[in-house]
């Protein structure tokens, strides 16, 4: 696995214990083109940065040490951890985003992508399931890698999380579908939303869980089938 560098000013100048590295974080970058992506991740003004950047074609360039902290995640929650920054190693992925005409993400980019998490769970001892999404950790701000990225093959390949089958649940849990979702996203490790009250911001929750694991019907709705998801994952 080829790396190149090309390193940030942007990171805390403090190093952190290897231990303390739990998470992988995987963004796209959300900008027209690569060379805008890796200026803006190094211009001491802008304040972003990220580990590790792949390029359209598969290249990976370390942009931080992971034995510093980047910063990629910004504010943000997942079950106990807050501000992932501090505990993750950050991957940013190029591709316009949303803003400006999102992309498929290339054959190269998630071949290298996963070379690269592979590595990382085995030196960190990285759970499976702690390999997420920028919208997992900040679903209220962030979209990004968004409903085209294949969370379903980093599963196969034993990285992110994923549901086997979706079998019959019984009646008493569909009743009480809208309740009990909210209670299996807790579970799962979702944040930034009430078990005792709505809120108008729930339904952009929704989406983000739905472009992670149902991202052909991103609708920010709890049907039956997202419903059915969040159940199975928590089994």
């Amino acid at each position: 696995m080829k790396i190149k560098f090309d390193l940030s000013p942007n990171y805390s100048k403090k190093k952190r214990v290897k231990k303390n590295i739990k998470f992988v974080i995987i963004h796209y970058t959300g900008m027209q083109s690569e060379i805008e992506s890796l200026n803006r991740l190094k211009d001491p003004k802008a304040k972003v940065s990220c580990h590790y950047l792949i390029n359209r074609k598969g290249m990976i360039i370390q942009m931080v040490k992971e034995k510093y902290i980047a910063w990629h995640a910004g504010k943000s929650r997942w079950k106990n951890y807050k501000n992932l920054n501090s505990y993750s190693i950050g991957i940013e992925l190029v591709n316009k985003g949303h803003e400006y005409g999102y992309q498929n993400f290339t054959n190269k980019q998630i071949s290298a992508l996963l070379q690269l998490c592979k590595k990382l769970k085995k030196k960190y001892a990285l759970k499976q399931i702690n390999f997420l999404g920028h919208s997992d950790i900040s679903p209220l701000r962030k979209a990004d890698p968004g409903e085209k990225f294949p969370w379903k093959k980093l599963y196969k390949n034993n990285i992110g999380s994923w549901y086997k089958k979706l079998d019959r649940i019984p009646n008493k849990f569909m009743k009480e579908k809208n309740n009990l979702f909210f209670k299996n996203l807790h579970k799962l490790g979702y944040r930034y939303f009430s078990l005792s009250k709505k809120s108008k911001t729930d339904s952009r929750l929704i989406k983000s869980f739905q472009q992670h694991f149902l991202p052909n019907n991103v609708t920010g709705k709890i049907d039956e089938k997202t419903f059915k998801i969040s159940h199975f994952l928590i089994q």
